[in-house]
């Protein structure tokens, strides 16, 4: 499974990719079309692996013991 890093840096160049084919060719095109739809794949990973990671952090915070204090 990829990483959080490592979809944000794929991300990264695909946002770079597609804004070197604009100033390219001054208008959106087919290529761009793809690299769109190729974005939105690797949001949707890294919304997953983010919710994957919170949900970890929640059960070690849930299982954490509850320490009172009674004085």
């Amino acid at each position: 499974m990829e990483t959080l890093q490592d979809l944000y840096k794929a991300k990264r160049s695909l946002e770079l990719k597609w804004e070197q084919h604009h100033l390219n060719s001054g208008k959106y095109t087919l290529d761009m079309v793809k690299i769109d739809h190729k974005v939105r794949e690797v949001i949707s990973k890294i919304k997953m692996a983010e919710a994957e990671l919170a949900h970890h952090v929640n059960k070690v915070d849930d299982a954490a013991p509850k320490v009172s204090v009674a004085t």
